[in-house]
């Protein structure tokens, strides 16, 4: 038997599923007692109650994003609840929700075998589980659930986008590359809607009325028709404003991508009646829109794919740095600037232009914090430092999957660029030489650009002061033959912020 309950009646925000699995009544009575009314991050909880173990099987095949398990252990047999456990960890194979397991009798299972046993992530008695200390347990396990989720969701975004930028990136003509676009749009986001391609044409005598010239498969009957004869006059304001701003537009329930090539030839891709994006979705479509309008530009100029490809990298390296409120031109300074040590250093020809290629994605586990602290203004606290310090094993875990060289090389770069000549750095506390070449030079030139960079929480640094901080920090912070060799080539390097500078 089931029950089901959310805090607040009626609220427009997904609510936080919490199981509450227990035999005792009493006891889900105090848990709901105790957690009425509460919110977290303006989302309310929908308390499930299961009193054995066979009811939240079936609570969890008809609920599979329950965030927050408060589990007992002895219900219908001594170790139902530690059953349940493993089901839910081996079966099937969910290691997001997070599991705190309540017991009334811990001498019957004792907290050091349980947590070396079993994937829990708290253990707690019931007797010491005031109101206080219950809000506290909930609030860290949702923390935790959140950070998980979203990781798996930048991860699973990230692959969609490389996936869809690889489709585009293959075409060779310019009406397979437009085809190309509208395929992958409803892939990276919910399906529904009018795809439309619309051509602007600045030469006729009514430039503003956007022929159709593509449409998905349920809309070609539009092509042929122009966009003030078939869309809603929002759709089409919309439009207006895209090209007279010469850039996306996203509204509640539609939006409009503005592309350019290098001949100034014009795009509008309208996607509308899709109901409002969510901020994940928004942030796919401006990433793989980013690539797409570089893709489109090659197509037109006919570069070779390995520098489409660096572009892209390079945009997808950028979507945390704008998330931080930095710019895409951040992270291609940084490749570039990357490449040049590398050559001072010997690296050959192939393994320079693949730092070039790699070091823009060595903040790419930005995107896993919060913004409350990775735009924070002020100074971290110890505990907001900890977050922060956590995107280098992000970015590193998001990319250390992958097959591909490049990436297995960004994933190396993203876990080591913080580390410090003396052993001082993070994560991992490495020193010298047992830092990889690549992570020294990207820490270089990463600490080099953001120093000159105005960011939330510092104005950009003079060049005397820049060179004064590497010669201060060098075989402290930084490799003493790589300072060297920043120095020698220090004009070069302030030219890049002047080649691509920010806007």
């Amino acid at each position: 038997m089931t029950e089901v309950s959310v805090t607040e009646s009626v609220c427009s925000a997904p609510s936080w599923k919490v199981l509450i699995v227990d035999d005792e009544p009493e006891v889900h009575q105090v848990t709901r007692l105790v957690l009425g009314g509460v919110r977290f991050e303006a989302r309310p909880l929908e308390l499930i109650s299961a009193y054995s173990a066979a009811d939240a099987r079936e609570a969890m095949s008809e609920h599979t994003d329950i965030a927050v398990m408060l589990l007992d252990v002895v219900m219908e047999t001594e170790n139902a609840g530690l059953d349940l456990v493993r089901m839910v960890r081996e079966e099937l194979g969910n290691r997001q929700m997070r599991i705190v397991l309540r017991t009334g009798q811990p001498g019957q299972a004792p907290e050091s075998e349980i947590i070396r046993n079993y994937d829990i992530n708290d253990y707690k008695e019931k007797t010491e589980l005031t109101a206080q200390r219950l809000s506290t347990t909930l609030f860290a396990a949702l923390r935790g659930y959140r950070d998980l989720v979203t990781i798996e969701k930048s991860k699973h975004g990230m692959e969609q986008i490389l996936r869809a930028s690889t489709e585009v990136f293959s075409q060779r003509e310019s009406a397979g590359f437009a085809a190309s676009v509208l395929r992958q749009l409803p892939g990276l986001t919910r399906e529904g809607g009018a795809h439309l391609l619309c051509r602007v044409d600045h030469d006729t005598s009514s430039p503003n009325r956007f022929p159709i010239t593509l449409a998905t498969d349920k809309h070609a009957d539009k092509i042929g028709a122009t966009a003030d004869q078939v869309l809603p006059l929002a759709c089409l304001e919309s439009m207006h404003r895209a090209m007279r701003k010469r850039r996306h537009v996203f509204a509640d329930d539609h939006y409009v991508l503005h592309f350019m090539d290098s001949e100034e030839r014009e795009s509008l891709f309208c996607v509308g009646d899709s109901g409002g994006l969510e901020e994940m979705e928004r942030k796919l479509v401006e990433v793989f829109s980013a690539n797409v309008s570089i893709a489109f530009d090659n197509l037109h100029l006919h570069q070779e794919l390995v520098e489409s490809q660096l572009d892209m990298i390079w945009l997808l390296a950028g979507a945390a740095e704008t998330r931080s409120r930095e710019t895409a031109n951040h992270v291609k300074r940084v490749g570039l600037l990357s490449e040049m040590l590398a050559r001072g250093c010997g690296l050959d020809d192939k393994a320079a232009e693949a730092l070039r290629l790699a070091a823009p994605l060595h903040d790419i586990g930005k995107i896993g914090i919060p913004d409350s602290i990775l735009n924070k203004p002020g100074a971290h606290t110890p505990e907001e430092s900890v977050i922060m310090r956590s995107h280098a094993r992000i970015g590193s875990q998001l990319l250390g999957s992958s097959r591909r060289p490049l990436l297995q090389l960004a994933s190396r770069i993203c876990l080591e660029h913080h580390e410090n000549w003396d052993g001082s750095g993070y994560p991992n506390g490495l020193r010298g030489d047992d830092i990889s070449l690549e992570g020294r030079i990207v820490a270089v030139a990463d600490v080099f650009d953001a120093l000159g960079s105005s960011r939330c929480y510092k104005d950009p640094w003079t060049l005397v002061s820049i060179r004064r901080f590497f010669s201060d920090q060098s075989g402290r912070k930084f490799d003493p033959e790589l300072v060297n060799l920043l120095f020698d080539g220090w004009d070069e390097a302030q030219t890049l912020r002047e080649r691509f500078p920010d806007d």
